[in-house]
């Protein structure tokens, strides 16, 4: 094969002729082209991957910002730059779109607070918390805020996913105050945790429903100095 290909004149095209007849050469074919398809695929799987973000994204948003009930799929598919048709691509029902929703606009808030206390020394972690939760900038900040205090009173009349969605997160909180105690572990230290959640909850709930800003800070106010004693 070797003189063959040496002593053949270019008119003969011996090279070609002999490639393409080589059954490795077929099996390379295969291989290359199944290495397209798979490029291909994965191209596609990355493309819509990063659809369902955009949607989960704007979503988690809209509750927060309009509420369960004001949520709506044509709505929150124009804002992540698709079509109504392609919702069904990615949830089954509008359902399954707003438990992902809450479940994603829960975890941005737990993961805020995260960072909160990582960056306040641990004495004073649970208070840094606090004053963050309400704060006049937490209270502007409705549609990237605490979930919770945006949607609690809506969640009694949601499906059964939206609500475990919703309550996961909220046990999620519920844990991470509690580990800011020194008894964490202990049935005094979450017990105080739920406290601190549920008044930190409905005082940001109340800060916002009311139109008197003195009120307002008057509310957020007596909530710290109340709560302070169980931060030391």
């Amino acid at each position: 094969m070797v003189l063959r290909l040496a002593s053949c004149r270019p008119e003969h095209h011996a090279f070609p002729s002999t490639l393409s007849a080589s059954p490795l050469h077929g099996r390379f074919g295969l291989c290359m082209m199944h290495i397209m398809r798979k490029a291909t695929t994965n191209t596609r799987s990355a493309a819509k991957e990063a659809s369902h973000e955009r949607i989960v994204q704007a979503a988690a948003r809209a509750i927060r910002r309009s509420g369960y009930d004001g949520t709506g799929v044509a709505d929150i598919m124009k804002e992540a730059g698709l079509t109504h048709g392609a919702f069904y691509a990615h949830f089954q029902s509008r359902e399954a779109m707003l438990a992902e929703a809450a479940d994603r606009a829960g975890a941005e808030s737990n993961a805020y607070a995260a960072q909160v206390i990582a960056c306040a020394p641990p004495a004073q972690a649970l208070q840094a918390l606090m004053q963050t939760y309400l704060s006049r900038e937490h209270l502007a900040a409705i549609e990237t805020g605490c979930p919770i205090a945006a949607l609690g009173s809506e969640m009694p009349r949601q499906s059964p996913e939206v609500r475990r969605a919703a309550t996961l997160r909220i046990k999620e909180m519920i844990d991470l105050v509690a580990r800011q105690s020194p008894d964490w572990g202990q049935p005094g230290a979450h017990e105080r945790a739920l406290v601190a959640v549920a008044t930190m909850v409905g005082t940001l709930m109340l800060a916002r429903a009311v139109d008197d800003p003195a009120l307002s800070d008057a509310l957020c106010s007596a909530t710290l100095k109340r709560l302070a004693p169980a931060a030391d």
